[in-house]
């Protein structure tokens, strides 16, 4: 029978490699299987994917569930909105600059190893954070350097993670496992306020020894992956340079490929980041005199549509053209922007932006498969730090831009500018090399 799962290979010695092996010798490992007709065994059925993909969504259960609690402690000891407001903006730009430092140690370091750092190091870090919080009074400087070292750690981990992808992964199964990770974003984005908020329910500390505990999961689940997570040679790859650690910003700029799909993308995240979508909706709402339960309808169902959404992905990328989807997303959104202007209610708004972020999870899906496909691995960690940091530096002006225009004109102008945004953006999805894009698993870079 075919080797169905990959299993590990022996020593030298005969033996099956231990835990200490495997970090010692992480490069040891033969090609990915395939089963009797050729092909790679489903991705259900790749142990050492799904223990990554499942590693994964405990950190980012963790991350979602710690992103509430932060703000909810803050305004539970103060009382103190602007403190909040604070720690969300000193997160964001902490895992946007530590994105780059992590696509980096991706390319130059032990994959493996990285992950169990920046596990362990929350894990301790929460721990710790926790039964401070449990034992005694605590301050707003410990709260925002908890949160900040918290998200420094998941900055630098998630482009290491998503690297490894192609490692684990066969290259026709890369956008399907892409497509997969969608699954686990929204998953554990809808899931972390509320899990946030049961726990607090029960005491200060207890969202943050649970996130603790999602991390010392997530490192058990990084040690049951047995094959190489990056490519062998990784050690004598050029010496750590300034210039060398920005190289994926280069490698993105000079891709004829990547570079419209990211432009776009960027675009299209001033537009319509999550964020400041719900921030629209819930400013509209509020000045409607629409109540608390209408308002958290309504934002519910937008973001159910990425739910959804990366429910799909996964058919939807095996039996549509890539061009059609990016078409697609690019053009609906601006479209479905000018019907926010004419919407008849509340949850109508709700819907047309859940539309929106429907196809977000198979764009996703396809792109971060063109970067597998694409780039070599000694640079597929700096081009994904590179890609983290275009997408998260685009969020804050998004939501900025929201704001300021809301107070200063109103909804319609608004939603209005959001669709002048991404029709800009949706230009770049016009140029040749978008209108006849190949299939990821088409352009593969050895």
């Amino acid at each position: 029978m075919a080797a169905d799962q990959p299993r590990p290979h022996p020593t030298a010695d005969g033996r099956r490699p231990s835990t200490a092996d495997v970090l010692r010798a992480p490069d040891t490992l033969g090609p990915l299987p395939l089963t009797d007709g050729g092909d790679p065994p489903p991705l259900l059925r790749n142990r050492d994917f799904q223990a990554l993909w499942s590693s994964r969504f405990f950190a980012g259960l963790g991350k979602e569930s710690g992103e509430v609690a932060y703000p909810l402690l803050c305004l539970m000891l103060a009382g103190s909105a602007s403190q909040a407001g604070v720690i969300g903006a000193a997160q964001v730009v902490t895992t946007m600059l530590a994105a780059v430092v992590g696509g980096s140690l991706a390319d130059r370091s032990n994959r493996r190893v990285v992950l169990l750092f920046c596990d362990v190091g929350r894990l301790v870090l929460l721990g710790v954070f926790g039964a401070v919080l449990l034992s005694g009074d605590i301050t707003f400087p410990i709260i925002i350097t908890v949160a900040v070292c918290s998200s420094a750690l998941m900055g630098v981990s998630n482009p290491v993670a998503m690297a490894a992808i192609k490692q684990l992964v066969p290259a026709p199964q890369v956008s399907t496992a892409s497509a997969q990770n969608q699954i686990r974003f929204f998953s554990t984005s809808a899931l972390g306020a509320p899990v946030a908020g049961f726990l607090f329910g029960l005491g200060r500390a207890f969202p943050f020894l649970a996130e603790a505990v999602t991390y010392l999961v997530s490192a058990v689940l990084v040690l049951c992956i047995r094959r190489p997570m990056q490519a062998a040679g990784y050690r004598t790859r050029e010496p750590w340079t300034l210039r060398g650690t920005v190289g994926g910003f280069v490698f993105l700029a000079r891709h004829p490929l990547l570079r419209p799909m990211l432009m776009w993308i960027v675009g299209f995240n001033v537009a319509f980041t999550h964020t400041g979508a719900f921030l629209a909706l819930i400013a509209t709402a509020e000045s409607q005199g629409a109540g608390h339960f209408q308002i958290g309808l309504t934002v519910s169902l937008a973001g159910t549509g990425g739910l959804v959404g990366a429910l799909v992905a996964g058919p939807i990328i095996k039996w549509v053209r890539p061009s059609s989807t990016f078409l697609a997303a690019a053009w609906s959104a601006p479209i479905c922007a000018l019907a926010l202007v004419i919407a008849p209610n509340l949850l109508s708004l709700g819907l047309l932006v859940g539309c929106v972020f429907a196809i977000v999870p198979c764009v996703n899906a396809v792109f971060y498969g063109y970067i597998a496909a694409s780039v070599t691995d000694e640079y597929q960690g700096r081009v994904l730090g590179a890609v983290m940091f275009m997408c998260l530096v685009s969020q804050p002006i998004g939501i900025l831009g929201v704001g300021l225009v809301f107070d200063a004109a109103g909804p319609t102008w608004v939603f209005l500018s959001m669709a002048v945004v991404s029709a800009l953006a949706a230009l770049f999805s016009l140029s040749p090399v978008m209108r006849d894009l190949p299939r990821p698993e088409d352009v593969i870079v050895s």
